[in-house]
C-alpha cells in the first residue's frame, strides 16, 4: 500500500525545461519544491552539475551543498511565519512579511532588500504595466496589460500586448508584473519576450539563410 508522495521521478516525466537527455539514466532528481510548483522548479543538482559544470556526479554536488556555500536569496535556509492578528503578506517564493504597506494588494509585485527582508518598492497589478507570462503556452512572452476580464466562478483573463503590437490572452495566474509602465525592473532575455508566429519565424530563417548565401 502506497504511503505519501512518490520519492522518485522518471527522466521521461521530468519537465522539458530541465533539458535532460533520455539516455542519461532512468531517473531524474526529485525536486524539493517547498512553496513552489514542482513543475516550475529546477533542482540545485541540475544547476551545479549540468549548467555550471562545477561537479560531475551527484555525490560531488552533495559535498558542495554540505559546505553551505550555496545560498538562496542570500541565505542557506530561512522559514518565517506570521502571528495571529498581525497583517502580513505571502510572496511567490514562500516569504512571509509582516506589517506590509496597506496599498499592496493581491497580485502586486514587491521589491525586497535581501539583507533586511524589508519591502523597498512595489508595482501595482494595473492596466498599462509590463508583465511576463510564467505559465501556459505563452510562457516567456512580455507585454503590457491592456485589459482584465473577470468571470464569476471561472478564471480571470488578462489581455496583453507585446512590443510589436501582437495581442494575446492568458489566465491571471500565469502573469507576473515586472515593471511600471513599459519599463521593466529586470533585464529581459534575447528577443525581449517577443514570440514570433510560425510564418514569421520561417521568414526570419529564410532571410538569414539568404544573407549567409549572399555573403
Amino acid at each position: 500500500m502506497a504511503r505519501g508522495l512518490k520519492k522518485h521521478l522518471k527522466r521521461l516525466n521530468a519537465p522539458k525545461h530541465w533539458m535532460l537527455d533520455k539516455l542519461g539514466g532512468a531517473f531524474a532528481p526529485k525536486p524539493s519544491s517547498g512553496p513552489h510548483k514542482s513543475r516550475e522548479c529546477l533542482p540545485l543538482i541540475l544547476i551545479i552539475r549540468n549548467r555550471l559544470k562545477y561537479a560531475l556526479t551527484y555525490r560531488e554536488v552533495i559535498s558542495i551543498l554540505m559546505q553551505r556555500h550555496v545560498l538562496v536569496d542570500g541565505k542557506v535556509r530561512s522559514v518565517q511565519f506570521g502571528q495571529k492578528g498581525i497583517p502580513y503578506l505571502n510572496t511567490y517564493d514562500g516569504r512571509t512579511i509582516r506589517y506590509p504597506d496597506p496599498l499592496i494588494k493581491a497580485n502586486d509585485t514587491i521589491k525586497i532588500d535581501l539583507e533586511t527582508n524589508k519591502i523597498v518598492d512595489f508595482i501595482k497589478f494595473d492596466v498599462g504595466n509590463v508583465v511576463m507570462v510564467t505559465g501556459g503556452r505563452n510562457t516567456g512572452r512580455v507585454g503590457v496589460i491592456k485589459n482584465r476580464e473577470k468571470h464569476k466562478g471561472s478564471f480571470e483573463t488578462i489581455h496583453v500586448e507585446d512590443a510589436q503590437g501582437h495581442q494575446f490572452a492568458t489566465r491571471l495566474g500565469n502573469v507576473f508584473t515586472i515593471g511600471k509602465g513599459n519599463k521593466p525592473w529586470v533585464s529581459l532575455p534575447k528577443g525581449k519576450g517577443i514570440k514570433l508566429s510560425i510564418i514569421e519565424e520561417q521568414r526570419k530563417q529564410d532571410a538569414a539563410a539568404q544573407a549567409a548565401a549572399n555573403a
